[in-house]
């Protein structure tokens, strides 16, 4: 993979232990060998505070040290004053920042702010999952003079830096981008085409409609939470055929990472290194088939270590409970009387007005509301396939071998998304049972062809991070060795959480843009400050949204 992958996106060498010409595998010095070639660069890099997710970012760093580039990586969590004082003490040509949840938003236009206050001049370059060109043009580059550039893939990463430090190039190249940005936001702060916004309460009277006197939810077979595997009954004692774990095996039991190996979906896993093409197809794609078999055989490889040699651990806590929806919001009872609360997930509606009667949706739309009469549930979870990633990657790094420890990283989110994937398909055929027949091919159970959905906070449908801090409550989570950063990023990285809906008519939708009445309204409900609702909601506010 090494070589093939690094010289399709421009550079020569290969990865961690594989032949890199001229790279480190020391993450903290990244510095090109005594006996390399000169260095094309110094650049910092670092996974913003409060986020703990760095696949993209450490593919980025290693095809940056394919390229003879110097990369300093803080690693996950890095606080502004860090990336600053380490751009500093190195002399650093440019300065990199990565981020996966939306909060890391926020994190990236304080530190171009204090980038500015400073009187720093590298360009900063911005990349990530949740990061966009538009987003980059609007809230970043204005708080910085220096050159700002959202870099889509770690395929562009190379090009990019060296414009940015070439001579010749670099002027043009940054006017360039400056007026690109500007257009975007003058197109942004025109009147434009989009749709224009309902009042809340004209959202609220364009609800979903679902006929309760037909539908009767089924009573789950247990309420409250469970672990798993549940007093080690699931788990796997040590690979199938070994005599004795070896030395490095992890004690704590685990599910049964085969049930988990098998429902991996691998097209996400490609992505992630950059690689675009659906599995099993991209196998024989003509333009990255070589490279996508090259590191699919290298994970099956690593894959089967992990199991036979126990290295990971996949633990999982799972609660049903009695619910009903209460206006826009989801309320979690202590008992069938439903005399007690002992939750509340706030949701968010639709307000963009829609064409042909379509109606504005919220996710209490789908949970049965109290004055229906009806008795609902509502489930929730966190998986994780984290426990023993840190200690292998350890392992790795120590050994030069960036690549194993990207991919580690990269499989145990596989596996953490595989993991949701069967717990949710145990929710619907045995714990709540309203699916107990169902028999999906894991190509259908990819596609989500069953009844019922799990949407998760800080997704589309439920945008506020925030509200995995109610759902670990109720699930106790930390029990199975997750918690939540400051600005709610899970811990481990490969894990997962949600709730689950079980209404057959539910399915997954963006809120989209809100107005400032359903920030209002929203934050007194949770009962927040609307300066705090508004930073956790900030993607969904427009700039025309008044605040209080």
């Amino acid at each position: 993979w090494g070589r093939s992958v690094a010289r399709a996106w421009g550079g020569g060498g290969g990865v961690g232990g594989l032949d890199v010409d001229g790279a480190s595998g020391d993450s903290e010095a990244g510095a090109a060998r005594e006996s390399g070639p000169r260095s094309a660069g110094r650049i910092v890099m670092a996974t913003v505070k409060g986020d703990v997710h760095d696949i993209g970012k450490n593919i980025v760093g290693v095809v940056l040290q394919c390229n003879n580039y110097e990369v300093f990586d803080l690693g996950v969590m890095a606080p502004a004053e860090n990336i600053l004082e380490k751009a500093r003490e190195v002399d650093a040509d440019l300065i990199g920042l990565s981020g996966l949840i939306t909060p890391s938003l926020d994190q990236m236009v304080h530190v171009a702010s204090e980038m500015e206050r400073t009187g720093m001049t590298q360009p900063l370059l911005i990349g990530g999952a949740t990061t966009s060109r538009v987003h980059t043009a609007v809230k970043i580059e204005p708080r910085y003079s220096g050159a700002t550039v959202h870099v889509l893939d770690a395929s562009r990463c190379v090009t990019v830096a060296g414009k940015l430090l070439d001579r010749g190039s670099r002027a043009a190249y940054t006017a360039a981008i400056r007026e690109e940005y500007e257009g975007i936001r003058r197109r942004r702060a025109g009147p434009g085409k989009r749709a224009p916004l309902l009042t809340i309460e004209g959202a609220r009277a364009n609800r979903l409609q679902l006929d309760w006197g037909r539908h009767a939810p089924v009573r789950p077979t247990f309420t409250g939470t469970r672990t798993f595997p549940r007093d080690g009954a699931e788990g796997v004692a040590s690979g199938h055929g070994a005599s004795a774990a070896p030395r490095s095996a992890l004690s704590s039991p685990s599910y049964d990472l085969d049930e988990l190996i098998s429902r991996i979906d691998w097209t996400p896993f490609f992505r992630a290194w950059d690689l675009k093409g659906k599995f099993p197809a991209i196998l024989s794609d003509p333009e990255v088939g070589e490279q996508a078999t090259s590191v699919y055989e290298d994970a099956r490889a690593l894959l089967g270590r992990i199991r036979r040699e126990r290295l990971l651990a996949a633990r999982a806590v799972v609660g049903l409970w009695h619910a009903n929806a209460v206006g826009d919001d989801i309320a979690v009872w202590d008992s069938e009387s439903r005399d007690t609360p002992l939750a509340t997930f706030h949701c968010l509606r639709q307000q963009f007005a829609k064409r042909d009667g379509r109606a504005s949706l919220c996710l209490a739309d789908f949970v049965a509301p109290e004055c229906s009469g009806v008795a609902d549930y509502v489930g929730a979870f966190v998986v994780t396939a984290g426990e023993g990633v840190a200690e292998l990657c350890a392992e790795f790094e120590a050994a030069g071998d960036d690549y194993q420890s990207i991919l580690t990283k990269a499989l145990a989110d596989r596996l953490a998304e595989a993991f949701a994937e069967r717990m949710h398909e145990r929710v619907r055929r045995e714990f709540w049972g309203y699916a107990p027949d169902e028999s999906f091919t894991n190509s259908q159970l990819i596609a989500e062809e069953y009844a019922g959905i799990r949407p998760a906070p800080g997704y589309p449908a439920s945008p506020d991070h925030s509200e995995k801090r109610t759902l670990f409550r109720l699930l106790d989570a930390d029990r199975i060795g997750v918690s939540l950063t400051e600005t709610c990023a899970m811990m481990p990285a490969a894990s997962v959480s949600g709730l689950y809906i079980g209404h057959p008519g539910s399915f997954y939708f963006g809120v989209g843009r809100i107005a400032g009445d359903q920030l209002n309204d929203y934050a007194k409900r949770k009962g927040i400050s609307v300066d705090r609702a508004t930073q956790w909601l900030n993607p969904n506010l427009t700039a025309e949204t008044p605040r209080g």
